[in-house]
């Protein structure tokens, strides 16, 4: 059988409307946010319910068709890229908020719901939901499950899976299962924490219980100006050595800065931008507030801004928040990476991916969650010229692979996807990449659900279309491309 057949089936189940076949609709969902990768599906299905999910997974199942579940298509990392044999399963139906306890603190939403949504319900009740990617206008929580998704105030707060208390998942074969529960420490193995982050490789999630936090009673926001990134890096780093935990520390450098500056209205002129929000007491806010001041001041910032009131402090965030969009002012494309570093090595990293830049005639932005040292470069390109994309392309790899080389990672927030799949056996040995995928295998031993992501294959990175990396096992001599 193939995705056509599934297709044909699956209108019985979800209806006639919510069936994609036709090419020129299908094109809508060949990429996520990274636009570089691109495949059209075989079909696209949207269900209406959990049971709906079910139903149709089954039908993938039985078929032996690969699918990809779908939510707003945000992702960065090609996570969403569909199989060109299979099908995607878009949840954007699925955007219903079931419950809301206030007394406990909590919300289940379906996978649907978009980030922002979940604290515009909870605010009346003076609650929040803390993770908040850039995105979280537009990125929906099944995303969020599916990249353990950050955003700027996940150094105080945390990551998507500090967050979640259980979740209603369907399994490859189309078997509804709960994992997690009301309590925040359920016996047994965490296999919620293996849902999480798993990238959609292991089944779709359709429900979530997520946990909510009261709104701080004090919030301080500053912008301090320096004239390098790497005073500013300092800056970070003794800020986080001296024990104040801030509820965000970000960093923009001066060409995130001027793309920033055709969105919103700031005059910052600077090399570099230091945002820093304290939340809580407001005695404590304050206190915390004087000693970040002079650590700023000792490390080379010779102009703290803070926000006066809410409008002023909603201006600062959508600078910041804007950014990544922004920049496609300056260029006509580009690629954001999503490496780690340890916040020690900020000012080093940064040099190092300036040099690889320079090196390639590229331009890259920097702007990123500077507090738990998730980098954020984005590396700017003109693909109407000839090998300009190739270059950009080799540089963003060998930004990831240059966190891994001062201790980080490949990744922080989002996903491993198809785009840096080559480059976790840089992180990993290949035992880890086993247990990975016999991980991996326990929850889908027919490798249908979100195939070619996240862990490496020969074929993957070999032989897909488009610029060609050599392999490592090209590199040692021990094959070749054919």
């Amino acid at each position: 059988m193939t995705a056509l057949d599934v297709a044909d089936r699956a209108r019985a189940i979800v209806g006639p409307d919510w069936v994609i076949t036709d090419g020129a609709q299908l094109r809508v969902y060949e990429c996520d946010g990274l636009t570089n990768h691109r495949t059209v599906p075989g079909a696209v299905i949207l269900p209406g319910s959990t049971e709906e999910v079910s139903a149709v997974v089954r039908l993938c199942h039985e078929a032996g068709v690969p699918f990809v579940a779908r939510g707003a298509g945000s992702g960065l990392s090609g996570g969403a890229l569909p199989a060109a044999d299979g099908v995607v399963i878009g949840l954007a139906r699925l955007r219903e908020v079931l419950e809301l306890d206030v007394p406990n603190q909590r919300v289940r939403v379906q996978p649907g719901v978009t980030n922002l949504h979940v604290s515009e319900v909870a605010a009346p009740h003076g609650l929040y939901y803390a993770p908040d990617p850039s995105s979280q206008q537009v990125c929906t929580i099944g995303g969020n499950l599916a990249e353990n998704a950050g955003g700027a105030h996940c150094l105080k707060y945390g990551f998507t899976v500090n967050h979640v208390l259980a979740a209603t998942v369907v399994l490859s074969d189309g078997e509804i299962v709960e994992l997690g529960g009301e309590a925040p420490d359920q016996p047994g193995l965490d296999l919620l924490g293996v849902v999480v982050g798993s990238e959609g490789t292991v089944g779709i999630v359709t429900e979530a219980l997520l946990n909510l936090l009261p709104k701080p009673e004090h919030v301080e926001t500053l912008v301090a100006m320096f004239p390098s990134t790497e005073t500013a890096g300092d800056a970070v780093s003794a800020i986080i050595a001296e024990g104040v935990v801030p509820a965000a520390v970000e960093m923009m450098d001066r060409l995130a800065i001027e793309a920033a500056k055709t969105q919103t209205p700031i005059d910052w002129d600077t090399e570099a931008a230091l945002i820093v929000e304290l939340d809580g007491p407001v005695s404590e806010v304050r206190s915390q507030f004087e000693h970040v001041t002079a650590i700023c001041a000792r490390c080379g910032s010779d102009d703290v801004r803070v926000a006066q009131s809410p409008e002023e402090r909603m201006i600062i965030w959508r600078a910041r928040k804007s950014a990544f969009a922004a920049v496609g002012q300056l260029a006509p494309a580009y690629l954001v990476q999503d490496g780690v570093i340890p916040r020690t090595r900020l000012p080093e990293v940064l040099n190092g991916i300036k040099a690889l830049a320079d090196d390639a005639g590229v331009r890259v932005a920097n702007v990123f969650h500077a507090g738990d040292g998730n980098l954020h470069p984005l590396v700017l390109y003109d693909n109407s010229i000839d090998g300009e994309q190739e270059r950009a392309e080799d540089v963003a790899m060998r930004i990831v692979e240059l966190c891994v080389d001062f201790g980080g990672s490949i990744t922080g927030e989002h996903g491993v996807g198809r785009e840096k799949v080559c480059s976790m056996p840089k992180m990993f040995t290949g035992d880890d990449l086993t247990v990975f995928d016999r991980v991996r295998a326990a929850f889908d031993p027919a490798g249908l659900c979100n195939p070619e992501k996240l862990l490496p294959t020969p074929r993957l990175c070999g032989e897909v279309p488009g610029f060609h990396r050599t392999h490592r096992v090209e590199a040692a001599g021990l094959g070749e491309r054919m």
